[in-house]
Order: structure tokens, then sequence, then C-alpha cells
């Protein structure tokens, strides 16, 4: 991956992670489960973090 690829795959992630983050909101504030949006978050900013170390190397 090109470090403009690893910029877009991080931006794409932000979004996502944004869109999970108000759907956990509301399902919080109707009493829904959250622990699959809770897991999914978990796992995006796993994915964030990995992605941005891998520009930090590349760009070192």
């Amino acid at each position: 991956m090109t470090p403009q690829e690893i910029e877009a795959e991080i931006e794409d992630l932000k979004a996502d992670y944004a869109r999970l983050s108000a759907d956990l909101e509301k399902l919080v504030y109707v009493g829904g489960r959250t622990e699959h949006n809770e897991e999914e978050l978990e796992r995006i900013a796993q994915q964030i973090a990995s992605l941005r170390r891998q520009l930090q190397h590349r760009k070192s």
C-alpha cells in the first residue's frame, strides 16, 4: 500500500467509526444491545492504529 492509499483507508475507517459511534449512542438511548457496535468500534480503532504505524514507518 502506498502512503496515499493508507491515508485514504484511515479516512474511510474514521468515517465508519463516526457512523458506528452515532449508532451506538442511539442504541444506548433506546436501551438496545450495544455489544456488537462496541466490538466493531474497538476493531476499527485497532485497524486505524495499525495503519497509522504503517504510515509512520513509511514516512521515516
